[in-house]
């Protein structure tokens, strides 16, 4: 580079943060027979003036990242609630335990554990035993919590929520050039696996209710929805979302079109009316969106280093 495009001007520290990465936790819940686990993966990371340690090698502000895990570990004791209150805990821990920790993030994701059903009375409730699990669903809970001073932003969500249709799916219309080649079609399976983020305009919410409700709704829309696209499809769930859910300012979808296509039974002298088909594992198709209310005002600081799209 020649000396008249260089930059001039002192060199500097940028934004920064720092922490323990997938602290992973399980809690046990034993105050009934019925006992409930909690599984967590856990992400701290602080934010301040941290200049001192990057420029000097001055660890003098630095919560070192094993007493992060340890405080993890110590607050899971007292109860997890939901992974959005767990997180806020952790703001609020280390914002007011460290006068410098000016604010930071928290992701949090919980993993689905449910009780095996069992046909014998010893240490079963409701056909459901009171102390043994198996793991449950594909999708996976998250939350984010960002902090800056006393501001707290809320990002919940799931990821990887896979769902089918069998039918009630159809793609055509579309515009076609010399590189075209997929045909049209009136009845495919469509199947995709959701990562759905929504961000929460309060903290005045029953993070678990809202969760599962969310969820739902997800599940039952993309069930009911007669699909042209899969695009029409992630509008009507995150429509449908934030109808139910004033108190969710917008929602983030991130869905591939997992590819099921129809095996081709001509040489064989068979016919294959859509019963059997092939996966195709990748490439696949990439839908994402953010469907909101029209006019709201937005956060761009608790989207801040949420990965990807969303």
């Amino acid at each position: 580079m020649s000396d008249t495009t260089q930059q001039s001007g002192a060199i500097v520290l940028g934004d920064n943060q720092y922490g323990k990465a997938e602290v992973r936790v399980m809690k046990v819940d034993r105050d009934q027979a019925r006992h409930r686990i909690t599984e967590l993966s856990v992400t701290s990371q602080l934010r301040g003036d941290f200049t001192a340690a990057h420029v000097e090698g001055d660890q003098g502000l630095v919560v070192p990242t094993d007493t992060q895990k340890n405080t993890i570990f110590a607050l899971a004791k007292d109860g997890i609630v939901s992974p959005e209150n767990f997180a806020i805990r952790l703001s609020d821990h280390f914002t007011g335990e460290f006068d410098w920790v000016a604010g930071g993030r928290w992701e949090v994701k919980e993993y689905t554990w449910e009780h095996i059903p069992s046909s014998l009375t010893t240490n079963v409730s409701n056909g459901e035993h009171d102390h043994a699990f198996v793991k449950g669903g594909t999708e996976t809970r998250t939350a984010v919590v960002q902090r800056d001073g006393d501001e707290v932003f809320v990002v919940a969500g799931l990821e990887d929520l896979r769902v089918l249709k069998s039918t009630g799916s159809e793609f055509h219309g579309f515009p076609k050039d010399r590189f075209t080649t997929l045909q049209e079609t009136t009845d495919r399976i469509l199947a995709t696996a959701v990562t759905a983020r929504w961000r929460y305009a309060s903290l005045d919410v029953d993070y678990n209710a809202a969760y599962d409700d969310v969820r739902h709704l997800l599940l039952e829309t993309f069930a009911d929805v007669h699909s042209y696209a899969l695009q029409q499809t992630l509008f009507e769930m995150g429509r449908r979302t934030l109808e139910a859910h004033p108190e969710i300012a917008e929602i983030k979808f991130s869905m591939p079109n997992l590819h099921h296509f129809l095996v081709d039974f001509a040489p064989f002298g068979l016919e294959n009316p859509n019963e059997v088909f092939y996966i195709a594992d990748r490439p696949y198709g990439k839908i994402e969106a953010e469907v909101r209310r029209e006019g709201a005002p937005t956060e761009p600081r608790a989207w801040d280093t949420v990965t990807g799209f969303c």
